[in-house]
């Protein structure tokens, strides 16, 4: 681990140490690294240049939407192996929510996380991307069994 020196304006330290307390964080250190963390990946994704990844699809669309259950089907169908679980939730009369874990290359998770917001009916739609594999160890791992 490196020892570094930064310097920040007192009203960005004020914001830091906000937000250190507001998520619990133990220390100064621990919470830029988190932060620093998350920046990179969100700038490697927003690059389109994420690797390999797991991420959450949420998503709040109008059941009764003209042919949207068929076409978010299809979309799965095309995408299978992207697709690990789905989460359905029925809100009320007309809306229902679903969560569903991703894993794949983050192009073409964001890809499919793009096509099924897009459809139209889905009111609300979001993905979030965690790396899976590390810059230094960023190759896939053969499966393996908990036993």
């Amino acid at each position: 681990m490196q020892r570094i020196t930064i310097t920040l304006d007192d009203e960005l330290m004020d914001e830091l140490d906000a937000m250190i307390a507001e998520h619990g964080y133990q220390n100064r250190s621990e919470a830029i690294r988190d932060f620093a963390r998350a920046g990179m990946q969100q700038a490697t994704q927003d690059k389109g240049k994420a690797g390999e990844c797991v991420a959450a699809l949420v998503y709040v669309y109008d059941h009764a939407a003209r042919d949207l259950s068929r076409r978010l089907v299809d979309n799965y169908h095309h995408h299978h192996e992207l697709a690990l679980a789905t989460l359905h939730v029925h809100l009320d009369n007309d809306h229902c929510m679903e969560v569903t874990a991703l894993r794949g290359s983050g192009p073409e998770v964001q890809h499919f996380a793009d096509h099924v917001i897009a459809e139209r009916g889905v009111k609300y739609g979001r993905v979030v991307m965690m790396p899976t594999a590390t810059r230094k160890d960023d190759v896939k791992k053969e499966p393996h069994s908990h036993k």
